[in-house]
Order: structure tokens, then C-alpha cells, then sequence
């Protein structure tokens, strides 16, 4: 088969350049491309069709056509949608419907052909294959990996604050656009249970999808590449990563404590991920301080305990409460914060870390799925994770836990978990062997393509069977985006307050 995937935010490249330095990157990033990966390796053409960047601050993503060495059948295409500069994601609405669906359009007229199906991610790749299906007939697939309803939710978007929050995050046109997504696709793929039950459930989607219908969802949970993260495995730059967290170690960390296990989070550095819980539930426990140091690995910043963040929003909410707790409690000498060059690298640390009977830690006040602690536990760390979202899933099944469950809002709760673990060498063997061996029998990305590459057989010759038979009408604004057109405050205000 010849497959799509369109995900016009973020982008591609051979060396996965900024995954960890911009929030509209990530694991999203790293779900598309091991996905598409995978199923070229079972022989299937590929195509991820993304953003052209023509921006000197971002030379990586400039070329339109671009490639994985190792896998010669993906291909990396880059169209323009709007200016040539960097946009963040809720800038690209307009563009999208302008420039870029045409733009794929017409490439594929000139290529020989569409692709028989689409894989689409994230509101912006799901608008998208809403718009090329309505024109080609080409069936999708539809991603969300996180829907903006929910980001509303965690902002406390209120009538009051309503246009000054839809002014910075454009949730009118995000929601709109989910809402068509979820609606038009031939199937919606979700990370877990809980991501269908309740995300999709949430009143602004009601009457775009029937949560309770098995034919409009698949649970397909994200995965672990081995060869990268395994305890046994070894890149290149092995060695040199080792002397790299050993010499940052050396630069925070007191000479007598250098050889202490560490707390590891690693993570981007934004409010919801909860540093700063981690960080007071180390303050409060002289069994954690006694028994480990606190390692964060941070994105872009390579001294963040000393270095302003240039994001205010970073220094302000996140780094800034940090140094304060590590001050007030006399912490220096026990905490160490400091950035990987890149995936490679973290996976690296993490095997240089865990022969010191090491942990991971993801206190996040909600994680959507949470592959972090999947990649870190198949490294040979024993995972604390929260309670929240899908860690209780990937984490436990039945009565059988394969890491450690936490309430992120209560330090005493972080702390608790890391104590059973951090200087118990029996339990760290036991969380440590069974949740790498758990990670490695259901969360690899073979397992995951495999899956999604059954559903897309079915899909292909008979594209309609799933879909409702109300179809919601495409916005006038995703026709023709202009000011008269687009979707007001009343339509948002009525989706999102509406119950």
C-alpha cells in the first residue's frame, strides 16, 4: 500500500533536529515517524508530508524532498503553506486551507497518484484529511494525540477570558477542526481507553462522535523503538554521552554524592509537566536526599539551575518556583539540571544512569499516554509515574503493576513512590525486570504498525463502513478563511460551555 501521513506542525528530518527545544515538537514527532518507519519495513510506501520551512534560524527543513537513509522507501515531502518562516501550530490554520492541502493536491497529480490512505495527526493533519478526502475520496485515520477542549479545560477558560484565550491559542478554529476530524475520519486511533471514554466525551464534541460505538475507535497505544532504548543496546556515541552526564554531574552535584542513584525526569520544561512537584517531594524527604540525587534533563537550556530561559513563560512558571525550593531547602549539591543533544543521547543516559540503580520519574499532572516512561523502563529504570491519564493504563494490567503510581499534586505521594524503590534493591530488580519485559511484549512500534496496517486494509475497500451517517458540514471558514468567514466567539462559546 501507499500510505500518508499528514502532520503539518513540527517537522522531519534525518536527525530529528529540535525535538526537545520546541513545544510544538515532541512525541508526536517521535509516534509519526516510528509508525511510518515500521510500516515501511514491511514493505508499504510511506510519505510524511509536513511543513517547508524556507528560515535560517531553521536551515533543517528548508529542501522540499528529504529521506531516512536506512529505510529508502519514506519519504519526507515538504510543501509550503504560507510565508517561508517558522510558525508555531496556531498560527497555520488559515494556511493550511490556502496553501498547503492545495499544495499536496497538486504534487500528487504531478507524482502519478494519492496514496490509498492517510494517516492524520493532531487537529491541524486531521483538518487536512477532512479537506482531501471531501475532494479525492481518500479515507483516514485520525490522531488527535491531544485535543484542545481538554488544554481549555487546564487554562480555566472562562466566558470572561474566552476571546483573550481563543486570541492566543485560536480554539475556535482547533476546535471546529477536531470536531470534523473526528466526524469525516474512517476511523479515530487512540493512545487509551481513557483518551476515548473521556477526552472525546467532553461536551464540545458531543454530536461529532459516538464514543460508545466500537466501529469509530481503535485503541492502538504508542511504542518503544529497542534498538535505540534497550538496556542492551549501544549507539555510536555511547561513551562520550557517559562523560557528558558525568561531567555535568561533576559541575551540580557534591564530590561525595557523585556516585549516589539518581530521580531521573526528563521532559519539557512546561507547568503541566510538574517539575516542580518532583522537585518539592525531593525537599521534603531526607530518605530521597540520603539515598539519591535529582537529575533533571531539561530541552535546550544546559545550565537551567544558573540560566535564564529565554521563554518568559519557562523562567516565570517553571525554573524560577524550581530555584526557590532548591534554595529555601538548602538542595545544592543535589540537584543537577542539564539538556541531551537528542533522542540517542537520552537513551544513553538513561542505560549510564541505571547501572547505578537509578529510577524514572513523570509526575505530570496529566499525561495523555506517557512514552517516556515506557522508553525509560525498557533502559532497565524502574518508572513512578502519575496516576493521571495514561501511565494507570500502560503501567498496570489488572492486579499487576510494572511501575509505580503517584497523585502529582501531592508531594507526599511523589515521595512515598520514590522511596519504595530508590536504595531497595529487591523491589528496584522487581519494577526494573518486569517493566522492561512488560514494555518490550506490548509497547514496540512492529506491533503498533502492524496493527494500524490491519485497520488501514480494512478501510481502503470500503472507506464508508465506519463513518456515521451524519456527516458534520465543512466550516465556511475551512472553504474560504477570511475574516467574515471565521468561526465566532458565540460558535466557540456554544461548543465549549454547552452541556
Amino acid at each position: 500500500m501507499h500510505i500518508g501521513f499528514l502532520h503539518p506542525q513540527g517537522n522531519f528530518d534525518p536527525e530529528d533536529s529540535y525535538w526537545t527545544e520546541h513545544p510544538d515538537f515532541g512525541g508526536q514527532l517521535v509516534y509519526a515517524k516510528q509508525v511510518a518507519l515500521a510500516m515501511a519495513e514491511r514493505g508499504h510506501r510511506v510519505d510524511i508530508l509536513t511543513r517547508q520551512i524556507i528560515d535560517p534560524q531553521w536551515p533543517e527543513f528548508a529542501e522540499p524532498f528529504d529521506s531516512y537513509p536506512d529505510v529508502p522507501n519514506v519519504r519526507i515531502i515538504r510543501l509550503p503553506a504560507g510565508p517561508g518562516d517558522f510558525l508555531p501550530k496556531e498560527s497555520l490554520w488559515r494556511h493550511l486551507v490556502q496553501d498547503w492541502v492545495p499544495n499536496i493536491l497538486e504534487f500528487y497529480q504531478n507524482d502519478g497518484g494519492l496514496p490509498d490512505a492517510m494517516t492524520t495527526h493532531y487537529g491541524d493533519g486531521g483538518l487536512s484529511g477532512t479537506l482531501i478526502e471531501a475532494e479525492t475520496g481518500v479515507p483516514f485515520t485520525f490522531t488527535a494525540h491531544s485535543l484542545g477542549a481538554q488544554k481549555m479545560d487546564k487554562l480555566e477558560v472562562t466566558p470572561e477570558n474566552l476571546a483573550e484565550m481563543d486570541e492566543n491559542y485560536n480554539f475556535s478554529r482547533r476546535l471546529v477542526a477536531e470536531r470534523l476530524s473526528m466526524n469525516r475520519s474512517a476511523l479515530n486511533i487512540t493512545s487509551t481507553q481513557q483518551e476515548r471514554f473521556e477526552q472525546y466525551n467532553h461536551p464540545a464534541y458531543r454530536g461529532a462522535v459516538d464514543v460508545e460505538n466500537d466501529a469509530r475507535f481503535a485503541v492502538i497505544p504508542p511504542g518503544v523503538d529497542p534498538a535505540l532504548f534497550d538496556a542492551n543496546a549501544c549507539i555510536e556515541e555511547e561513551e562520550s554521552i557517559y562523560r557528558l552526564v558525568e561531567e555535568r554531574l561533576a559541575r551540580d552535584i557534591a564530590e561525595q554524592r557523585r556516585e549516589l542513584p539518581a530521580i531521573i525526569a526528563a521532559s519539557r520544561l512546561e507547568p503541566k509537566k510538574n517539575h516542580l512537584g518532583l522537585v518539592q517531594a525531593f525537599a521534603q524527604s531526607q530518605i530521597l536526599q540520603e539515598r539519591a540525587n535529582l537529575v533533571l534533563v531539561t530541552s535546550g537550556l544546559e545550565n537551567p539551575l544558573e540560566e535564564e530561559a529565554s521563554d518568559e513563560q519557562t523562567e516565570q512558571n517553571v525554573l524560577a518556583p524550581i530555584r526557590e525550593v532548591i534554595k529555601e531547602n538548602n538542595l545544592g549539591g543535589k540537584v543537577s539540571a542539564f539538556a541531551l543533544p537528542n533522542q540517542p543521547a537520552l537513551a544513553a543516559a538513561y542505560r549510564f544512569l541505571a547501572k547505578r540503580r537509578s529510577v524514572f520519574a513523570l509526575t505530570a499532572h496529566y499525561e495523555p499516554f506517557g512514552l517516556a516512561p515506557l522508553e525509560a523502563a525498557v533502559a532497565g529504570l524502574p518508572v513512578i509515574a502519575t496516576q493521571n491519564g495514561g501511565p494507570s493504563e500502560s503501567l498496570q494490567k489488572g492486579n499487576e503493576q510494572y511501575g509505580i503510581l503517584v497523585d502529582p499534586s501531592d508531594p507526599t505521594s511523589i515521595a512515598q513512590g520514590l522511596e519504595r524503590v530508590i536504595g531497595n534493591v529487591q523491589v528496584w530488580e522487581k519494577f526494573a525486570q518486569s517493566g522492561r519485559q512488560h514494555v518490550l511484549t506490548h509497547y514496540t512500534w512492529e506491533s503498533i504498525a502492524e496493527n494500524y496496517l490491519a485497520l488501514i486494509e480494512q478501510i481502503v475497500p470500503a472507506p464508508a463502513a465506519r463513518r456515521p451517517q451524519h456527516l458534520l458540514p465543512i466550516h465556511s471558514y475551512f472553504h474560504d478563511p477570511r475574516p467574515e468567514t471565521d468561526i465566532s466567539l458565540e460558535e466557540l462559546s456554544h461548543l465549549f460551555f454547552s452541556s
